[in-house]
C-alpha cells in the first residue's frame, strides 16, 4: 500500500478521510500534519515543510479550509508530491489553473475532489440523462452550518464561501449529470450584516434550472435535485445517494463518497494522470459576481 500523509486534521479529515484511508487496500495513513489534531498512532507533524524533508511520503492529501490550500499544494508538488484538495480546490479559479500548471510540469497527479460527484445515485442519474434534453430542475439544499461547521468561523470569513460550501455539493452534481452545460442567468444572495459571505443563495441557470441553498435549516436536512426530462424526472436525493427515476429506485454504486475518491486517486496515480474540473467552482464565482446582495439579520454559532 501507498503511504499518504494528510494535512488538517479538524472535522471532516476525522469524520471522512481517515476512516476511507483506513479501510482502503490502496494507502496507508504513514503522516498527519495539524496544528493541533492527531490521529492515534500515526506520526505527527505541526510543520509541513519538516514533514516534507524527512519523510518520502510520495502523496499528499490537504483537508485545509480553501484559503491556505494553494501555498500548502505549491510546496508538496514543489517538492515532487502527488497532491489531492479537499473541495473547493482553492480559493480562487487562477490559484488552482496556477497549481494545474506547476503539477503538469513537475509530472505529477493533481486531484480536484468533489465528493458528492461519488454519492451512490449520481452514476445512474448520469448514464439516464446521457441522450436526453434536461428541459428543467430545481435543486433544494439545506441544512445547519451549526451542526455540520460547529464554531468554524472561517466559513463566514473572505474565500470561507459561505452557504456555497455546502451549496458546491450540489454543484458539482449538477455538472456531472447534465448532458449538456448550463449557464448562471441570475442569484439572489443574503449575507449576514456581521459576516462576510452569504447564509442563503437563491440561483436561476439556463434551462429552467433553479437552486435554492439556505444555512440556517434546522430539524430534517434536504439535500435533493430533481430534473426534467421531458416526461422522464430523475430525483437524486440525500445528498445524491438515492436515485429515483421515473418514481423507481435505481440501483447505485457500492462505495461511499470518501473511499470512491481515494480509489479515484489511486487510479490517477497510477495511471500518472491528473483530475480537476472547475465548473462547480465557476458557477459560485459566477453567482458572487452578478448576484444581488441582501443583509439579513447577524448570525452568530
Amino acid at each position: 500500500m501507498t503511504p499518504i500523509c494528510l494535512v488538517g486534521i479538524g472535522k471532516i479529515a476525522v469524520d471522512q478521510h481517515v476512516p476511507a484511508i483506513n479501510a482502503s487496500n490502496d494507502w496507508t495513513l504513514a503522516a498527519t500534519v495539524s496544528r493541533s489534531g492527531t490521529v492515534d498512532g500515526i506520526p505527527a507533524y505541526t510543520d509541513f515543510d519538516r514533514m516534507l524533508t524527512e519523510t518520502d511520503i510520495s502523496v499528499i492529501s490537504l483537508c485545509l479550509p480553501p484559503v491556505p490550500r494553494y501555498a500548502y499544494a505549491a510546496k508538496a508538488i514543489a517538492a515532487g508530491r502527488h497532491v489531492m484538495l479537499e473541495k473547493p480546490p482553492g480559493a480562487t479559479l487562477a490559484e488552482v489553473h496556477a497549481l494545474q500548471d506547476m503539477a503538469a510540469k513537475a509530472g505529477v497527479t493533481l486531484f480536484a475532489t468533489w465528493h458528492s460527484r461519488m454519492a451512490k445515485g449520481v452514476a445512474a442519474a448520469k448514464a439516464f440523462l446521457a441522450d436526453k434534453t434536461v428541459t428543467s430542475g430545481q435543486i433544494t439544499w439545506k441544512e445547519d452550518v451549526r451542526r455540520w461547521h460547529p464554531g468554524q468561523e472561517w466559513v463566514f470569513e473572505p474565500g470561507g464561501m459561505g452557504v456555497f460550501d455546502p451549496g458546491i455539493n450540489a454543484l458539482s452534481i449538477l455538472t456531472e449529470v447534465l448532458p449538456q452545460p448550463v449557464h448562471l442567468k441570475n442569484a439572489a444572495l443574503s449575507f449576514p450584516e456581521n459576516r462576510q459571505t452569504p447564509i442563503t443563495a437563491q440561483l436561476t441557470f439556463s434551462g429552467d434550472i433553479k437552486a435554492d441553498f439556505d444555512w440556517r435549516q434546522e430539524g430534517s436536512q434536504i439535500w435533493e435535485m430533481i430534473l426534467h426530462a421531458g416526461d422522464d424526472v430523475v430525483h437524486l436525493q440525500d445528498g445524491g445517494n438515492r436515485c429515483v427515476i421515473n418514481n423507481q429506485d435505481v440501483a447505485g454504486t457500492q462505495l461511499d463518497e470518501y473511499p470512491a475518491l481515494y480509489e479515484r486517486m489511486a487510479q490517477l496515480v497510477g495511471k500518472g494522470a491528473s483530475d480537476v474540473d472547475l465548473s462547480p467552482m465557476i458557477h459560485v464565482a459566477d453567482a458572487l459576481t452578478i448576484g444581488k446582495r441582501v443583509t439579513v439579520d447577524a448570525f452568530h454559532f
